[in-house]
């Protein structure tokens, strides 16, 4: 969100700037109440700005005890980004997977499973049912790869897989250098996916150490590219929302010219 001053503020920016989309971030702690969020829905809609939620980095599901602090905690965290979901309109809740925990990677899933199953019933009774996002991580050895939340979303019809690209070519050592790796990474997530729900997409330029990520990178100083992605995503009829996590404004507004300057004005790819 390019401003917390207040809502017309933002819009503005995010218009002006030329993006179609936006996640607000509440990765370091909740910044936004629930008038704001109202206010900034509004106005997110008249401008044709989809807007999305990613939750604190604490509110994963997975814990070994379903009880304690930070489970409570865990769950509390995301009850809220669904509360903020609920309030502006948003598309979904982007959340972490957790670990293992020493667990194996099929324990480790199952309890995702059940944690979230129990957060659901917390939210229905709260009108804050709203779709969630679980996200592709970027440490090869946890939990997180594309297959694990491809394995959650499948078992959980609320939850859809997010793609988070540069995570994903940290953990393959660089392999995502050409159209056919994204476009398998899609068909992998269109199988599970709700016809009317877009993919919903992590992107920026990323350094990486021993299939571990590191970093973000302004775009152009790794080997990460946008235009393979742009190429498979034009083999889906499914719409995306595509969101850089890229540490400068100049690379966000780099990816984006990727996608606008093939797509246009077209609704079918909208980036932030």
């Amino acid at each position: 969100m390019p401003s917390r001053e207040s809502p017309e503020r933002a819009i503005e920016i995010l218009v002006e700037r030329g993006y179609s989309a936006c996640e607000i971030d509440f990765e370091s702690g909740f910044w936004m109440d629930y008038p704001f969020a109202e206010r900034l829905g509004e106005l997110a809609r008249e401008s044709d700005i989809a807007l999305s939620v990613h939750a604190p980095l604490f509110g994963f599901m997975g814990h070994l005890e379903a009880s304690g602090r930070k489970f409570t905690s865990a769950v509390g965290a995301l009850d809220r980004s669904a509360g903020i979901v609920a309030a502006s309109g948003a598309e979904l809740v982007v959340f972490h997977p957790g670990f293992l925990l020493g667990r194996s990677r099929e324990d480790a899933i199952g309890a995702v499973v059940e944690q979230l199953g129990t957060l659901r019933e917390r939210l229905a009774g709260k009108d804050r049912a709203v779709p969630f996002g679980i996200e592709v991580m970027g440490r090869v050895r946890d939990l997180g790869s594309v297959d694990d939340v491809v394995e959650i979303s499948r078992r959980v019809d609320w939850v859809r897989p997010v793609l988070d690209f540069a995570h994903m070519h940290a953990t393959s050592d660089g392999a995502f250098l050409e159209a056919r790796p994204f476009a398998e990474a899609l068909e992998l997530v269109d199988a599970v996916l709700e016809p009317e729900a877009p993919f919903h997409i992590h992107f920026s330029d990323i350094a990486f150490a021993n299939r571990n990520e590191t970093k973000h990178l302004p775009y152009g100083e790794g080997t990460l590219r946008a235009d393979p992605l742009r190429d498979a995503l034009a083999g889906f009829e499914r719409p995306a929302t595509v969101i850089s996590e890229s540490p400068d404004e100049e690379s966000s507004q780099a990816i984006r010219s990727v996608f606008t300057s093939v797509r246009g004005a077209s609704s079918a790819s909208r980036a932030s």
